[in-house]
């Protein structure tokens, strides 16, 4: 099995609702993604003879990813007020409304889930939220 890793990481905010703690309160992460794709065969013939995938391929999707979520305040849909998050918007704000709660584990199946979409044969999806902290997917 062959298996290509690429990473690019993403500076957002984020709070979870409902959770008794600090991170309750709106704060911080640069996170980290890492995608890994695998293969039982090489590519052979063409520009990718000898390859899983173009690398360059593979690290474009993954900062097109992230970078959705660079510089952002990632809110899970309906546990802020509809008018909050309106005037943050009208002030400039940069918002992303998901539908999960966003933590670590749920952003490594997210990740993964669009990774897929886009081709890859994703073995593992693996985000951390602090450099030594992290959440893996894999099926």
């Amino acid at each position: 099995m062959y298996i290509l890793k690429a990473e690019h990481s993403f500076d957002s905010a984020h709070f979870l609702a409902n959770y008794e703690g600090k991170c309750a309160n709106i704060h911080g992460h640069r996170w980290k993604v890492k995608i890994e794709v695998q293969s039982e065969e090489l590519i052979e013939g063409g520009q990718l003879d000898g390859m899983v995938v173009d690398f360059g391929d593979l690290k474009k999707d993954i900062k097109e990813m992230v970078d959705f979520y660079d510089h952002a305040l990632i809110i899970e849909e309906d546990t802020m007020r509809k008018e909050t998050v309106e005037n943050l918007i009208k002030d400039g704000f940069k918002i992303i409304n998901v539908k999960f709660r966003p933590t670590a584990e749920k952003f490594a199946k997210d990740f993964f889930d669009w990774m897929q979409q886009k081709g890859y044969n994703v073995k593992r999806a693996t985000v951390y939220e602090t450099p030594t902290n992290c959440a893996v997917y894999e099926k």
